[in-house]
């Protein structure tokens, strides 16, 4: 299996031999919204009858890294060395296959918001003693 740094797709001096764009055919948004860099990515069953070795080497190595354990969007840009934005789309259309599934982030309970409640309610029972 090819993987973005295989020589056909990387030059060491030069870099990515492919433009970003060229991956994912010119699109720069997932074909599914929930897809965010904290969404979690995790291996599946290939569908009866499919071959990996058509799949392009990037989606191909997405693939093979969420089999070993589930990774979110923006760990798989860092191993892939590829633009999170590039990933996302991969993963979309990998997901739309059945390739791999995604998993939402939970409840956005520990925004800043939150956080900023709690540490009022300390400094005020503190404050309280």
């Amino acid at each position: 299996m090819g993987t973005p740094h295989s020589p056909q797709w990387f030059d060491r001096e030069a870099g990515f031999t492919t433009r970003p764009y060229a991956i994912t055919g010119g699109r720069t948004l997932p074909s599914r919204s929930d897809l965010t860099l904290i969404t979690q990515v995790v291996g599946n069953d290939p569908p009866s009858g499919h071959d990996s070795r058509r799949e392009q080497p990037e989606s191909a190595a997405i693939i093979e890294l969420v089999r070993a354990r589930p990774l979110a969007i923006v760990e798989i840009a860092s191993y892939l060395d590829l633009p999170a934005s590039v990933v996302r789309v991969l993963c979309g259309d990998l997901a739309d296959r059945s390739l791999i599934l995604v998993k939402k982030p939970g409840p956005e309970n520990n925004t800043p918001d939150e956080h900023a409640r709690v540490l009022r309610k300390v400094i005020d029972g503190i404050r309280r003693l």
